[in-house]
């Protein structure tokens, strides 16, 4: 068994699956530096040293097989955190070189691209209430910010949504699992990773003065609306999962 270690970037993954081939690895895995518990004492350590070369001559054979579409597929694995991203990845490249002229990520009697398959519906509809529930609130420097506690690593599949719809203002939208975040600064829309966490104790003394009114606002608006005959909590939880609540001004 040869273990392959990368930096747990993404380009970092696709310059290991690279050197699998590169070196003609057979029985092989590849794991991040952060996750690595060497249980295995016989196993041979490759350190991979991240190449952007490497990385695109992989995603340029892809792209020609499975198409721009298929590469944002793997992208969506490699977001979804999930224990075996990389084995789930490098069995998809190495299925896409075997039949260049399939799709195999439609290949759902193969129980990695079904899990692929599965993986991807399961970000998609993170990405899509993510999109849907995202609460700002203007701060005492005029920027809207919004905290957010994805079950995946969505950030990046939310960014071209957000610089679309709210290119008038400043915002920002901070990931508290993962702490790091986007800023839109009406020219730029880039990653930030501060050096420390969100302080949630210090967060509302930040506030504009007009925040607090317009929360209060927003509440008064939401609880009159609501007609108590019609309350149908199941439905309603259906359609606004409870672990949600938290992003959302009109549950505080």
């Amino acid at each position: 068994m040869t273990t392959l270690l990368y930096d747990g970037s993404f380009d970092g993954l696709f310059t290991a699956i690279f050197e699998v081939f590169e070196y003609r690895y057979k029985d092989v895995e590849i794991v991040s530096r952060e996750r690595f518990h060497q249980e295995n004492i016989f196993a041979e350590i490759h350190e991979v040293i991240t190449q952007n070369e490497k990385t695109e001559r992989v995603l340029n054979k892809l792209e020609k097989n499975i198409g721009k579409s298929g590469i944002h597929e793997l992208l969506k694995v490699y977001l979804s955190e999930d224990s075996e991203l990389e084995q789930l990845i490098l069995s998809a490249v190495k299925q896409s070189i075997q039949h260049p002229t399939e799709n195999i990520l439609q290949n759902y009697a193969d129980n990695d691209m079904l899990k692929i398959s599965k993986i991807c519906k399961s970000v998609s509809r993170e990405r899509h209430r993510m999109t849907a529930f995202v609460r700002f609130e203007k701060m005492q420097d005029d920027v809207f910010f919004a905290k957010i506690d994805p079950d995946f690593n969505v950030l990046p599949l939310i960014r071209k949504h957000f610089k679309n719809r709210y290119q008038d203002q400043k915002w920002m939208i901070y990931d508290l699992r993962r702490n790091y975040g986007i800023l839109y600064d009406l020219e730029n829309c880039d990653f930030f990773y501060p050096d420390e966490k969100l302080d949630l104790n210090k967060y509302q003394q930040k506030f504009h003065d007009e925040e607090t009114q317009y929360q209060t606002l927003w509440q008064r608006y939401f609880t009159k609306t609501n007609i108590v005959e019609r309350k149908n909590l199941k439905l309603h939880i259906q359609h606004v999962p409870r672990r949600y609540w938290k992003y959302l001004t009109e549950k505080n």
